[in-house]
């Protein structure tokens, strides 16, 4: 499981750890917390000469996610939707861990082929600060990259599960509860 927010005071990090209950039952669970193991998003022109070459993971920390990665039989995100998609946090993560040779490779015609095909379950769990309405209309970036981009990296008929609290910043404390309750709740059926 992937957490992205900077807060562990957070209504996220307490998804983040309801997530985590709920999977490690009947499941051997890893949670990477990318703001609490030192991993920097941002690309360096190392890593970014490496992309292509026959090493294109420099950094240690990214080298020990992709072993978490590898083998994995579902990817859990946990993040606050910002600015309408991934937190820079996360998408830095994916543009690190996703790596030809780790999580696809360029078939003879050079098309993207799958590498990641352990994977059976890609689950996403955020927050909204908007209502699901607005979410709609601008396209709800987060969810189309972890549902439809990444799905590029698994076998084509994966389980996707998606869980959303809409306009978190005007919700009560019991519409959190109440979410709260169905993320454990769906996660724990899986």
């Amino acid at each position: 499981m992937i957490h992205a927010h900077p807060s562990t005071e957070s209504f996220n990090h307490h998804l983040a750890t309801t997530t985590v209950e709920a999977l490690s039952v009947g499941h051997d669970t890893e949670l990477i917390d990318l703001y609490r193991c030192g991993f920097r998003p941002e690309m360096t022109l190392a890593e970014h000469r490496a992309y292509h070459s026959e090493r294109p993971v420099t950094d240690p920390i990214v080298a020990s996610h992709i072993d978490m990665l590898l083998g994995a039989e579902t990817l859990a995100f946990v993040y606050p939707t910002w600015w309408s998609g991934l937190p820079a946090m996360l998408k830095g993560w994916l543009e690190k861990t996703m790596v030809p040779g780790v999580a696809f490779e360029f078939d003879a015609r050079g098309r993207v082929k799958p590498a990641l095909t352990d994977v059976k379950r890609i689950i996403g769990v955020t927050s909204y600060g908007s209502p699901r309405w607005k979410m709609t209309l601008v396209g709800d970036g987060g969810r189309r990259t972890l549902l439809r981009a990444l799905r590029m990296n698994v076998p084509h008929r994966v389980d996707r599960v998606w869980l959303g609290i809409h306009s978190l910043d005007t919700s009560s404390p019991q519409q959190r509860e109440a979410f709260v309750r169905r993320v454990d709740e769906r996660l724990r059926s899986l």
